[in-house]
């Protein structure tokens, strides 16, 4: 018999097999699909995470970050948040004042109690920054036109402008547009005699947050707040001048400002991730124990198989088939298992990024959260033939150990 023939009918033996022992070969292929899916869902949910942060810093037009320290929680005060950049206006006159930079602006983020009707409040993410710019896109209406005139050189006693500008998803759940009044505040009194005026409607800086936004002044979120007395802000957004390196301004405004800490849009979002680590570690984690899962089933599966059939392993030994030609037959059965697992597995991957997607939006706003690409979809293939041949190679390892022969009656 020639060796084409002869390995044509070893995998038409293994895959009778398969086609013989059904249950087994559904399990088989459910275990490595599973596997797939599970690796192929979260390390996509870790490489849109990336691409996503990193789109938005590139979005937000802004070159550097400046930050004070980490922002504290501080339950039961007003706001919520312990902002850690100290003196934020004096900071962002004296950053402007350089040639290097082209403006900078303080960011703010406090909780704020929301209404519409001065008798039921909820609470929101209120933000304090500038509200106009290229970086800043409106679905409707515009920015505050006064600006921070409140501020008025530390004295916080100039005009408010009782101007806010909402995101998408504040304006669907209050039933809010542009002209329409909200009252806001850090308190409920505070709430209760502050009315405000929708100016105009952007998810610019509800992106940074994925949380439904109402975006002030500085000034007058810290009015409101109380926070006026030692003018903190979360951080300072900076924009470099054209023609200076951003790297390069980067390591003098550290050099120049060893108290705060200097970062690149890339820095930063790293900054953010290292936040996370837990997480990260947790999901890497469910990645390893998927595969690990899909080895450890279809390698007792396989084991299993071969126990089962150790007469028929036994007279086929008897008859002359050699210990080589088993191994092929129970390689290429779990190799089909594998296969066929990995098309299943990456067939349920792509619907299933597709919902993922759908529902992160519909609860945090950033879309294309779940990131899938061919290259992500290859490596779940790769998983699953990594799995299937480990198995195998176990499998055919026991098949040598068992001596089929001293089973045959």
């Amino acid at each position: 018999m020639g060796l084409v023939a002869r390995v044509r009918g070893l995998v038409g033996i293994a895959l009778s097999q398969l086609r013989h022992e059904r249950l087994r070969s559904v399990l088989a292929v459910l275990g490595v699909a599973m596997a797939v899916l599970a690796s192929v869902m979260l390390v996509s949910v870790g490489v849109g995470v990336l691409e996503t942060g990193q789109q938005k810093f590139d979005q937000s037009g802004r070159d550097l970050w400046v930050t004070g320290g980490p922002v504290e929680l501080q339950p039961g005060s007003v706001g919520g948040f312990r902002n850690s950049l100290i003196d934020a206006h004096t900071i962002e006159r004296r950053l402007e004042a350089r040639d290097d930079i082209a403006y900078a602006n303080p960011l703010i983020f406090q909780t704020l109690y929301v209404s519409t009707n001065q008798s039921e409040f909820e609470t929101i993410i209120g933000v304090g920054a500038a509200s106009k710019g290229p970086s800043i896109n409106f679905a409707e209406g515009g920015g505050i036109e006064g600006g921070d005139t409140h501020y008025a050189n530390g004295t916080y006693d100039g005009p408010m402008q009782y101007e806010v500008i909402i995101d998408q998803r504040t304006a669907r759940q209050y039933n809010l547009s542009v002209g329409d009044s909200v009252y806001l505040g850090g308190t409920l009194a505070s709430a209760s005699e502050n009315e405000f005026t929708v100016v105009g409607i952007s998810s610019t800086y509800s992106q940074f947050v994925g949380a439904p936004t109402v975006v002030m002044p500085p000034s007058e979120i810290q009015e409101i707040t109380g926070t006026t007395a030692s003018d903190r802000a979360t951080m300072m957004s900076v924009v470099v001048s054209d023609g200076s390196d951003v790297q390069a301004t980067a390591d003098r405004l550290q050099r120049d400002y060893p108290d705060y800490t200097i970062r690149t849009n890339r820095e930063q979002l790293q900054a953010t991730l290292q936040g996370k680590a837990v997480v990260l570690a947790s999901g890497t984690g469910l990645v390893v124990m998927a595969v690990v899962a899909g080895i450890l089933l279809l390698l007792n599966l396989q084991l299993s198989f071969v126990y089962r059939h150790r007469e028929t392993f036994g007279a086929l030994r008897a008859i002359g088939t050699t210990s080589r030609s088993l191994a092929v037959v129970v390689l290429v059965n779990t190799l089909a298992i594998g296969i066929v697992g990995g098309i299943v597995g990456i067939g349920l991957a792509v619907p299933s990024i597709w919902v993922t997607n759908e529902i992160a939006s519909a609860v945090s706003g950033f879309d294309g959260v779940v990131s899938v690409s061919w290259r992500l979809l290859l490596s779940g293939f790769v998983v699953s033939f990594a799995v299937s041949l480990l198995g195998g190679v176990a499998a055919t390892l026991y098949l040598g150990r068992v001596e089929p022969l001293r089973y045959l009656r």
